[in-house]
């Protein structure tokens, strides 16, 4: 074994990668951009080296985690033997793989030749073919022309998948159905694959309806032993990329499971495979009227490419994968390490079988409201899951700074059980769990998807997801977003008090109470406001007297307590006005009561609805708040960082999903809004300006690409929102922005046509 590694990664696989090496008594070395300085992954490593220019800071990948010669160089300085690649970055790199051989270290994966041959797809499909895998129907010449490529399609037939021979992650893949787009289709997929990998490529296959995708890992020494470790069931996707894997699948029997697993193991043979491998499948998904009997037998299933790494989701195989009479578990990388050093494999095919089920999901920092995209921000707070049957793979901590840079992984959730309903109910307390606050994340969404009907019941396919989304939108929308807050329904009573200003009006109790209990979105508008309302309650004063005119109890001598407004936004809603009147004012000694648990009993109302009687509770990082005798309780956490445009930000989660609430000033908003009406684009999310295609003084017409923004991987066009001319341009190329930052601004046609007559 190895005395010291060097862990060529960040986040929550180099953090698993490194406990690994702990437990085994080697020494291990992380690498660190500057923007990861104080990252976990470098707290929990023995060593850690910096890595990017010398003369200035870049925490771009492109200057950190992809640079081999900094990390060789890490190496060397730290006496490091071996490293570690993780998944991503150089991980599937053979460049990277032969540079460290050269340097006499032991990159810790299969040969480089391995990773070359299954790193192309054309390839790497004709080597499994030869070696008798299933693969799927489609183009064989190794560099198809367009002709070739139409060519294919029409003995095939279609749909057919077009996808980049270089490429990964489901990058520029195009479904056509329609042979008359075939030609249009390839064009824009070269340009995709030319511009993502340098390599513009392309091989065409049969397209599978209903495809469920499956994988196989694998295991392999340098002795001749190579061994299959059942399967992984990926099908929930979304945009290609995976959302939940379980295993073993729901869809397998006994002969099908066992022909994949020799398959795989041919495929690795094939390529001279040695250490932890994937072997991924594309599976026709049943038709879910059809008859039972219909599984019976050795199922169709098409190779579909190897990924000559360790996986994301390998820990739903070490969960459910028992090894010998004892029901061993397997620690992948324990044995990726063992390999790497030489070590044979200590069991045989006949040793492993399933034993009970496991399910993973991928928290990631993106907005499922929004389309998925990406987000970013500080964690003011993190609870992660705790219980039976659960783990937890996370790369953050409170005060991690989540960019724009680098994937939006944050962390995985696992849980196992000894069968699917018992795995599916636990992940889904463990999402309802886990609280993160400060940045926006699909932890709540992934929660709803374990309860679709057809996740239960095991009927998936890499399409399910998407269709849902088109046909089923509440899927994405929690129950407590803003989004569902429709308008309260005003009181037909003549003493209402007017929501735009409600202090202003006497209290005289004439107010229309509830008649039903208010919707879980109004209760997150509610929480917003009292955490907002318990805060201005001043700290006790040591002398054992508070002044009873700083608190905002509304008091009024001989009269009813004036109502307190407070104005929310959150983002992409418009404003509310949450009133709130202290029941418990009229006595001084209860309104200047400063419990260290802060409980107020309070009336309070959105906008012109009815008045809702209350009680709220602070207790550390919990509003516990009963409206109508519901009690619901809510993680709290409030960003106060200097220089916010609206002050603190309170952020509120339950059930996993998190919503940040802001002050709104209809001062300060009026004039943003009104740049806005006049054709000002704003950044939809956290990224770096990669190109800008306009120049000040341009005319655009309405949908020309402006700029493209770019985070985690994902690209995002702004486009003119009508015909104008760029009247501002703040965006130039490489710069990185915030949300909501201003990018460009065009005015209408007639606006400006206005504006050049009026200079003239």
């Amino acid at each position: 074994m190895f005395d010291t590694v060097l862990v060529a990664n960040r986040g929550e696989i180099a953090l698993r990668v490194i406990r690994t090496l702990r437990r085994l008594g080697v020494r291990s070395v992380a690498v660190f951009s500057d923007a990861d300085a104080d990252a976990p992954h470098v707290r929990e490593a023995d060593v850690a080296v910096r890595l990017g220019p010398a003369d200035r800071s870049d925490s771009s990948a492109a200057e950190t985690y992809l640079r081999t010669d900094q990390i060789l160089a890490a190496a060397r300085r730290t006496g490091a033997q071996a490293v570690h690649p993780g998944y991503g970055f150089l991980a599937e790199n053979p460049g990277f793989a032969r540079a460290c051989a050269d340097a006499g270290l032991v990159f810790i994966g299969p040969p480089p030749g391995a990773v070359e041959l299954m790193g192309d797809k054309i390839n790497a499909k004709e080597a499994v073919r030869a070696a008798g895998v299933p693969v799927v129907p489609g183009s064989q010449a190794t560099a198809p022309t367009d002709e070739e490529l139409v060519a294919a399609a029409d003995e095939i037939g279609y749909p057919v998948l077009l996808k980049p021979s270089a490429g990964g992650g489901g990058k520029g893949m195009r479904l056509v159905r329609d042979p008359a787009d075939l030609p249009t289709e390839i064009s824009a997929a070269r340009r995709v694959a030319r511009t993502a990998f340098g390599d513009d490529t392309l091989l065409l296959e049969r397209w599978v309806d209903r495809p469920r995708h499956i994988e196989v890992q694998v295991l392999a020494d340098a002795h001749g032993t190579t061994v299959h470790l059942g399967e992984r069931e990926c099908s929930l996707q979304r945009r290609h990329q995976k959302l939940i894997e379980e295993a073993p699948s729901v869809l397998l029997n006994a002969e099908t499971r066992a022909a994949m697993g020799a398959a795989a193991v041919r495929a690795a043979e094939s390529c001279g495979y040695t250490g932890a491998g994937t072997v991924e499948f594309i599976v026709p998904g049943i038709d879910p009227d059809a008859l039972a009997s219909a599984a019976e037998g050795v199922r169709d299933f098409f190779f579909m490419e190897m990924n000559t790494r360790l996986q994301v989701e390998h820990p739903v195989t070490e969960l459910a994968v028992a090894v010998g009479p004892d029901s061993a578990r397997l620690d992948l990388v324990e044995w990726q390490l063992r390999v790497a050093a030489g070590e044979p494999l200590s069991f045989t095919q006949s040793d492993i079988s399933f034993l009970g089920h496991a399910i993973e999901a991928r928290i990631c920092a993106e907005d499922p409201e929004r389309d998925f995209l990406p987000t970013g921000g500080r964690i003011l707070a993190l609870d992660e899951p705790l219980g039976e049957g659960i783990r937890v793979d996370s790369g953050v901590a409170p005060g991690t700074v989540v960019t724009s840079a680098y994937d939006p992984m944050l962390a995985k959730v696992i849980a196992y059980g000894p069968d699917r309903p018992t795995a599916l109910r636990r992940l889904r307390a463990a999402l309802a769990d886990t609280r993160i606050l400060g940045v926006t994340t699909n932890t709540g969404f992934l929660r709803r998807l374990l309860a679709h009907p057809d996740v239960v019941a095991g009927r998936l396919d890499t399409g399910l997801v998407e269709q849902t989304a088109q046909q089923q939108p509440a899927l994405l929308v929690a129950p407590h977003s803003p989004s569902n807050a429709a308008p309260p329904t005003e009181p037909a009573t003549a003493g209402a008090a007017d929501s735009a200003a409600p202090a202003d009006r006497p209290a005289d109790g004439s107010d229309t109470p509830a008649t039903g209990s208010p919707s879980p979105a109004h209760l997150l508008y509610y929480a917003a406001a009292l955490a907002r309302h318990l805060d201005l309650t001043p700290a006790a004063d040591p002398g054992g007297w508070t002044d009873p005119f700083s608190f905002p109890s509304g008091w009024r001598l001989g009269g009813t307590p004036a109502w307190t407004t407070h104005r929310l936004r959150t983002p992409g809603q418009d404003p509310v006005s949450v009133c709130i009147r202290s029941i418990t004012a009229g006595n001084v000694t209860e309104a200047t009561d400063n419990s260290p648990g802060p409980t107020r009993e309070v009336e309070l109302r959105l906008d012109a609805g009815p008045v809702h009687r209350a009680r709220a509770t602070l207790a550390a990082d919990r509003l516990h708040l009963t409206v109508d005798g519901l009690q619901t309780a809510f993680a709290l956490a409030t960003d106060a960082t200097p220089g916010l445009p609206a002050g603190p930000v309170t952020w509120l989660g339950i059930e996993g999903d998190a919503w940040p609430m802001h002050a709104y000033d209809p001062v300060v908003e009026s004039a943003a809004g009104a740049a806005a009406h006049h054709g000002a684009l704003t950044a939809p999310m956290p990224g770096t300006v990669t190109v800008v295609k306009t120049t000040a003084g341009e005319a655009v017409r309405k949908g020309q690409p402006l700029l493209v923004l770019e985070a985690m991987k994902m690209e995002h066009v702004i486009a003119a929102p009508h015909d104008g001319v760029v009247a501002e341009l703040r965006a130039t190329a490489g710069a990185t922005v915030a949300m909501e930052d201003l990018l460009v601004v065009v005015a209408p046609a007639e606006e400006a046509a206005e504006l050049a007559e009026v200079r003239s």
